[in-house]
C-alpha cells in the first residue's frame, strides 16, 4: 500500500505539472485536438503513450544521472555546451511562463471572485512560498490534493455531456482543419509539455529512490492525462462547432450547470495554475542554485519578487516571440529523447 501511494503521488505530480490553465479552459484540448474532428480520438491515444514512454523515460535518465536539474539531463542529450545554451534558453522561457500564470491567477480574482488583481498575486505568492520552502515533497502533496480535484471535474462533464444530442460527436466529427496538421499536433503538444515538465520531472526523478515507482508513476500519469484529455474532447464535441467561438469554452459547458459546479470549475482552473506556477518556480530555482552560490531561500524569493514584478507590466508580448522558438527547441529535445539510447533506462 506504501509502494501503491508512491506511484500515485509521482502521477498526480507528472500529471500536475502538464496539465495547465489552458487545459482547464479547453483552449489547449480545442486547439491540438477536438478541431481535428473524429481523428483527435486516435491522436490523443498517441499523446497519452508519448507521455507515458517519455515521461518514465525522462525520469528514469534523471535517476540514473542523478541531476541536480534539467540543464544535466540537456547536457546529455545535447552535448556540454549546446546544453547549456538549451538550458539557459528554457530558463528564460520558463520565467515567461511564471509571470503568465502569476497574472492569470490575480485575473482569476477579478473575474471569477470580483476581488482586486493585487490580492490574487500576493495570496499565490505566500502559498508558492509556504509550499517551495518545503520542497518537493509539498509539491507532490499539493497536486496530490489539485489532480483528483481535476479528475473528478473531468468525470463530472463526461456525465453531463453524455446526454447532450451531439455526444457521438467524438467519433464521427468532421475536421475543422487539415487533417495533416490533426497527426501532427499530439506529437507537438507532447514535445512541448515534456520539455517544460522537465523542470519539475528532473528533480522528482532523483529524489524518488525506487526505479519500479517512477516507473509506474510515469505510466499511471500518461494514462490519467491521455483520459483526461479525452474527457474534454469528449465534452467540447458534443458542442461543436459553436462553441469554438469562446475564449473559455469549458466555461460554456459549465455555465449551464448550475453555480456550485461553476464555482469547482474556477476551483479547478485556479489549482492548475498554482501546480504550474509552483513546478516552474521549483525548476527555475534549482537551475539557478546549480549556476550560483546563492541560498535555495533568497533564489527563491527573488524569483517569486521578478515573477510579481513582471507580472505588473506583461510577458505576453516576449512570451510570443519565444514561444514559436521554443517549439523548434522543445521538437529537437522531443526527437533526442526518443533517440538517445542509456543502458540504465533500457528505453
Amino acid at each position: 500500500m506504501k509502494k501503491l501511494g508512491s506511484i500515485l503521488q509521482v502521477s498526480f505530480t507528472y500529471v500536475g505539472t502538464v496539465v495547465g490553465a489552458g487545459f482547464a479552459t479547453g483552449q489547449e484540448i480545442l486547439q491540438f485536438f477536438t478541431r481535428y474532428g473524429w481523428v483527435a480520438t486516435v491522436t490523443i491515444g498517441i499523446a497519452s503513450v508519448l507521455f507515458m514512454w517519455l515521461g518514465v523515460k525522462l525520469m528514469l535518465l534523471a535517476n540514473t544521472l542523478q541531476a541536480r536539474s534539467y540543464e544535466d539531463l540537456n547536457k546529455l542529450l545535447f552535448g556540454a555546451r549546446f546544453g547549456e545554451w538549451v538550458s539557459l534558453f528554457t530558463l528564460v522561457v520558463l520565467f515567461g511562463v511564471t509571470t503568465v500564470m502569476l497574472a492569470g491567477a490575480g485575473s482569476l480574482f477579478v473575474e471569477q471572485f470580483h476581488l482586486p488583481y493585487q490580492l490574487g498575486l500576493i495570496m499565490t505568492l505566500l502559498l508558492a512560498y509556504l509550499v517551495l520552502t518545503r520542497g518537493m515533497m509539498a509539491i507532490i502533496a499539493v497536486n496530490s490534493f489539485v489532480v483528483p480535484l481535476m479528475l473528478t471535474f473531468s468525470c463530472i462533464l463526461v456525465w453531463f455531456s453524455s446526454d447532450l444530442p451531439g455526444a457521438g460527436n467524438w467519433l464521427n466529427l468532421t475536421q475543422v482543419d487539415s487533417m495533416a496538421r490533426g497527426w501532427i499536433a499530439p506529437f507537438l503538444y507532447a514535445a512541448f509539455n515534456l520539455s517544460m515538465a522537465q523542470a519539475v520531472l528532473v528533480p522528482l526523478g532523483s529524489q524518488i529512490k525506487d526505479r519500479s515507482v517512477l516507473l509506474w508513476g510515469g505510466v499511471v500519469g500518461g494514462v490519467v492525462i491521455g483520459l483526461m484529455l479525452l474527457a474534454g474532447h469528449f465534452a467540447l464535441s458534443a458542442q461543436m462547432p459553436g462553441v469554438a467561438r469562446f475564449e473559455i469554452p469549458m466555461g460554456h459547458l459549465i455555465h449551464r450547470m448550475g453555480w456550485l459546479l461553476q464555482i469547482l470549475f474556477v476551483w479547478v482552473i485556479y489549482g492548475e495554475i498554482f501546480t504550474t506556477y509552483i513546478g516552474d518556480v521549483y525548476g527555475l530555482a534549482t537551475q539557478l542554485q546549480q549556476r550560483t552560490r546563492l541560498s535555495s531561500k533568497t533564489i527563491l524569493l527573488l524569483i517569486l519578487f521578478a515573477s510579481y514584478l513582471v507580472s505588473q507590466i506583461g510577458f505576453k508580448v516576449l512570451l510570443s516571440t519565444l514561444y514559436p522558438l521554443f517549439g523548434l527547441i522543445s521538437m529537437a529535445w522531443f526527437v533526442m529523447m526518443i533517440w538517445h539510447r542509456h543502458r540504465a533506462v533500457g528505453m
